[in-house]
C-alpha cells in the first residue's frame, strides 16, 4: 500500500509542478524567474521535511555490517534485474527534455505532455491497485516494459513532434507500471535472503543500489558513445530503442526470480522452514 501511494503521488506531482511553474510565470512575466522561484519553493519544502525528520522520534537501525561481496544466488539474480532496470535511468532524466527542445523548440509542450501522462498514470495506478493480485506482477511488469518499448519505437521511427509526444506519454504510463511490479519482487527477495543469510535488510538495499548504478552507467555510456562517435540525433533516436529492447529481457529474469523465491518460501509463509533454510543453496542452484 505504501509503495502504491508513493507512486501515485509521484506521478501526480508532475501536473502540480507544471501548474505551479505556469502560475508563477504569469505573475513574474519571465521564464527564468519562474524556475528560480519554484526551485526556491522546492528547497523550502525539502528543509521543512528535514526538520520534521530530525524532530520526530524515528529510530535508527542498529549499526551492523552493511557491505558484503558474497550473496545468495537468488540475490545475484535480482542484481541482474536491477542492472536492467538501471539501463534506462542513465539518460531518461534528460532525454525527454532534449527531445522536446530539439524537435518542438519549446519546453511548455514537455510540461503539458508530462501532466497528461502523469494524470493517466495516476488513474491507472489506482485501478490496478484495486483490481490486481500478487500473481499479476509479471503481467503488469511486462505491460510496462512493452509500453516503454512501443514509445521508444514511435520515437525512433517517426522522430518528429508526434513521435516525441507519444514517447513521453507512454513512458509516463509505463514507468509506474514497472515500479508497481518491481518493488514487491525486490522486497520479497530481501525478506527471503535476509532470513537465510542472517543479515540486515539495509545491506541488501545498499547493494541493490550498486546493481542500479551498473545499469545506469551502461545506459548512459551507450548514449554518450552514439552521441560522440556518430551524432546526437542518432543517439536520441536509437539509444532509447536499444535500451528498451534490452530491458524486455527483464521479463524472463523476473519470472525466474519469482519461481525460485516460491520454491524457497511459498506465498503465505512468513518464516522459512528450518530444513529449507539449511538446504536452500541446493534448491536454487542455477540450471546448466
Amino acid at each position: 500500500m505504501d509503495s502504491k501511494l508513493f507512486l501515485y503521488f509521484d506521478r501526480s506531482s508532475y501536473s502540480y509542478y507544471d501548474w505551479l511553474v505556469h502560475r508563477v510565470k504569469r505573475i513574474w512575466r519571465r521564464r527564468k524567474n519562474a524556475y528560480r522561484i519554484v526551485t526556491g519553493i522546492v528547497f523550502m519544502v525539502t528543509i521543512l521535511a528535514s526538520i520534521v525528520c530530525f524532530r520526530s522520534s524515528f529510530s535508527n537501525p542498529v549499526q551492523k555490517k552493511y557491505v558484503y561481496f558474497r550473496f545468495h544466488p537468488l540475490w545475484r539474480k535480482l542484481l541482474v534485474l536491477a542492472s536492467l532496470k538501471g539501463l534506462a535511468q542513465g539518460f531518461l532524466v534528460t532525454a525527454p527534455a532534449m527531445l522536446i527542445m530539439l524537435l518542438l523548440g519549446k519546453e511548455g509542450a514537455l510540461g503539458t505532455a508530462q501532466s497528461i501522462g502523469a494524470i493517466l498514470a495516476a488513474v491507472i495506478m489506482y485501478v490496478l491497485g484495486r483490481l490486481t493480485k500478487p500473481s499479476d506482477r509479471i503481467k503488469i511488469f511486462a505491460a510496462g516494459l512493452i509500453l516503454f518499448t512501443a514509445g521508444a519505437a514511435f520515437n525512433s521511427v517517426l522522430f518528429n513532434q508526434t513521435g516525441v509526444i507519444l514517447f513521453i506519454l507512454l513512458l509516463l504510463i509505463a514507468k509506474p507500471l514497472m515500479d508497481l511490479a518491481y518493488f514487491p519482487i525486490q522486497f520479497r527477495v530481501i525478506d527471503i535472503v535476509s532470513k537465510i543469510e542472517k543479515r540486515s535488510e539495509f545491506a541488501y538495499i545498499l547493494n541493490h543500489e550498486a546493481g542500479l548504478y551498473i545499469g545506469r552507467f551502461l545506459g548512459a555510456a551507450t548514449f554518450l558513445i552514439l552521441a560522440y562517435k556518430v551524432s546526437t540525433e542518432i543517439a536520441l533516436r536509437y539509444a532509447i530503442l536499444i535500451i528498451a529492447i534490452l530491458q524486455l529481457g527483464s521479463i524472463l529474469v523476473a519470472k525466474v526470480i519469482i519461481k525460485d523465491g516460491n520454491k524457497i518460501a511459498p506465498d503465505g509463509l512468513e518464516e522459512l522452514p528450518p530444513v529449507q533454510t539449511g538446504t536452500v543453496e541446493k534448491v536454487i542452484q542455477p540450471q546448466a
